[in-house]
């Protein structure tokens, strides 16, 4: 039994993991060229399920809510396909603990509570603070392995998650700070986002329900 997705459902999914995001960019995340991705972005479109915006010289696509809705009636429907759901289900309660711990650790490299203000910002400049978030990164990235494994036994379009955290986190430790918490690079956090997006996507959940 093939473990690959359909071209439409990866683009559309794509649209779906990075929220607002050019051509290239879905190109990029789906796994197709640009030509390709564009026809498929223009026949989604006249589906009514992606909408292009353009604003401050920038473009890009986001889901429209019937977009939202046919992306997980086929979400769902692949994953009956391949009978994954119980074993994906499972990676999430595990996920769960750990997206607690890459919250934490994101909001401690943000700030460093000082004596008069609990919300001062971290200006990373005690090596021995951020170290300790480094290091639970890295606990978090141990963990992550095993997982994305599991999952990509699933479904070949989870496959990458991992090996995308852990440059985001060889690059952060070399000192390249933006690489932990930065939306406009392939940060630690932003992996992470998109990988907890896409298994309440494929899981059907609503993120804000979640313990």
């Amino acid at each position: 039994m093939t473990r690959d997705s359909p071209p439409d459902l990866l683009v559309l999914h794509a649209v779906r993991i990075s929220g607002f995001a050019d051509t290239l960019v879905i190109a990029h995340r789906s796994g197709f060229d640009a030509a390709e991705t564009k026809e498929m972005l223009h026949d989604a479109e006249a589906h009514g399920w992606v909408e292009h915006a353009a604003f401050a010289g920038t473009g890009g696509w986001s889901l429209t809510e019937s977009g939202r809705t046919e992306n997980e009636r086929q979400l769902a429907a692949e994953l009956t396909r391949v009978g994954g759901a119980d074993e994906v289900r499972a990676v999430y309660r595990e996920f769960l603990p750990l997206n607690a711990l890459l919250l934490r650790a994101c909001t401690d490299w943000q700030l460093r509570p000082t004596a008069g203000d609990r919300l001062a910002a971290n200006d990373h400049s005690d090596p021995a603070w951020d170290a300790e978030v480094l290091l639970t990164l890295a606990g978090i990235d141990r963990a992550l392995t095993p997982l994305a494994a599991r999952l990509g036994s699933v479904l070949t379009r989870f496959r990458g998650y991992d090996t995308r955290f852990t440059t985001a986190l060889a690059r952060a430790r070399a000192g390249e700070n933006t690489w932990v918490d930065r939306t406009d690079v392939d940060s630690c956090h932003r992996v992470w986002f998109e990988l907890h997006e896409d298994l309440i996507a494929t899981l059907g959940l609503d993120r804000n329900a979640e313990p």
